[in-house]
């Protein structure tokens, strides 16, 4: 997991006639470049994409490796080199950005010159994932009075409870620290549902959305859920704040992370635990619940799932 996967403001349906939230019809195609296209967000934007009945260009470092839904167009570029994006632009109109890129997810450096190069292709509206913190990339766009602009700031991401599914299969439990904790945590779906709303509507341009869930859930909630959609029992142990950070060590994750999640869980930013409804304002119906997630992904908690790779 990483501190933008945290959350708290850090780092298909079918082609008919669909009537938007703000009552103009949604029929025309538009293309839409995607960075991280294959990301836990960029999946969630691309298929969104596709069932709104829209063209779809997936941007990768490396075109070979990459597995996407039939229909999506996989275009090979690096947003650390932008001129490397210019024949990926080509008919584009939105384009969706996150904050980092690079074999080491180092900040992305190059706002002013992608921004510049979309504007140039005749990109009318930018969405970027916000990455958890200051960014130059963002920096760039609010910046930008060229197109219209979105920053998308979800909270905790629903999909960070797959890191549970090892422990679940093996022993039955979940270890974790803070279990009182409240989280609004967001449906991956939509998030990538605000975003392509943002990238093919007009009247988003400037702004910035808080993006939750429908609720809020202690980390015995998440269990509980689970539990009752797996139809067995989940025992929740509590860990010392020592013993998490051992078990996230453990995990692989490095140590500005795991201060990270000791600040988030140990005390949760107040734009972590407040449901918002830009779910429902942005995209005309409610933000899914945790208990619709649990049932969606149940089979990542048995013995048969494959390995969880974030």
């Amino acid at each position: 997991m990483t501190a933008a996967q945290a959350g708290f403001g850090r780092d298909l349906r079918t082609g008919t006639d669909r009537i938007a939230p703000y009552g103009r019809s949604m029929t025309q195609t538009q293309k839409i470049l995607v960075a991280g296209a294959t990301g836990t967000v960029g999946r969630q934007v691309v298929a969104e994409l596709l069932t709104r009945g829209h063209a779809v260009r997936a941007l990768t470092r490396d075109a070979s490796r990459v597995t996407l839904p039939d229909g999506v167009e996989v275009v090979q570029g690096d947003l650390t080199e932008p001129d490397s994006v210019i024949p990926s632009l080509e008919g584009v109109t939105g384009l969706h950005l996150i904050t980092f890129d690079g074999p080491d997810f180092a900040p992305l450096e190059t706002g002013p010159r992608i921004l510049e190069l979309a504007r140039e292709a005749g990109v009318r509206r930018v969405t970027v994932l916000h990455g958890g913190g200051p960014s130059l990339l963002e920096d760039a766009v609010r910046a930008d009075g060229g197109v219209e602009w979105s920053v998308l700031m979800p909270v905790e991401f629903m999909a960070n409870a797959l890191e549970w599914a090892e422990g679940i299969v093996a022993s039955g439990e979940v270890r974790e620290p803070f279990v009182s904790r409240l989280s609004a945590m967001v449906h991956e779906s939509d998030i990538g549902a605000v975003a392509a709303v943002a990238l093919t509507e007009g009247g988003h341009g400037g702004q910035e959305y808080v993006i939750t869930g429908p609720e809020l859930l202690t980390v015995g909630d998440k269990v509980a859920t689970i539990a009752a959609a797996l139809d067995r029992e989940i025992a929740l142990v509590e860990l010392a704040e020592e013993e998490a950070v051992a078990q996230w060590r453990a995990a692989g994750h490095p140590e500005d992370v795991i201060g990270f999640l000791l600040e988030a869980y140990g005390d949760t930013p107040e734009v972590g635990r407040t449901v918002v409804d830009t779910v429902e304002k942005v995209t005309g119906r409610p933000a899914r619940t945790f208990a619709q997630w649990a049932a969606e992904h149940s089979d990542a908690f048995t013995a048969t799932a494959p390995a969880h790779t974030p």
